[in-house]
């Protein structure tokens, strides 16, 4: 069953590339999206989308109720706080893959506890922005029965 995949990200990942390149990479957002673009399994479209504000990340996981397969999301800081992002996403029905560029459990522990996590069919962190692309192939895969 084909879709559109949303890829949503929260704050300060319009900074990729230039935020804290030790911990992020050099990648921007573009280089994300054209790397998803480049594994988009056949028949399916990607969205994405990004914001500082937590209220346009909830209000684009309720229009994916309507426009959207999947859900790939890179909360941000938002992970650790929003209980309002995870209630959208349990109204969600398709598939949520969590990513996160780091490894958050080598970080601080304020980054080891994820609301998202409680509503997302998986979680990938600290494989860099690789990790975007192993959750676009992955709901493609679910997307198509398997």
């Amino acid at each position: 069953m084909p879709g559109t995949i949303f890829v949503l990200n929260g704050p300060n990942l319009n900074l990729l590339g230039r935020r804290q390149p030790e911990i992020y990479g050099a990648d921007t957002l573009a280089d994300v999206e054209r790397r998803c673009r480049a594994v988009l399994p056949e028949g399916c479209d990607l969205r994405m989308l990004q914001s500082n504000h937590e209220g346009a990340l909830i209000d684009w996981i309720h229009e994916a109720r309507e426009a959207a397969a999947g859900i790939v999301i890179n909360p941000g800081a938002f992970t650790h706080t929003s209980i309002a992002i995870l209630d959208a996403l349990n109204a969600f029905d398709g598939p949520v893959i969590e990513v996160h560029i780091s490894n958050v459990h080598k970080r601080e522990s304020f980054r080891h506890h994820s609301y998202v996590s409680l509503r997302a069919d998986g979680v990938i962190a600290g494989l860099g922005i690789e990790g975007y692309e192993a959750a676009v192939r992955r709901i493609g895969g679910l997307l198509a029965g398997g």
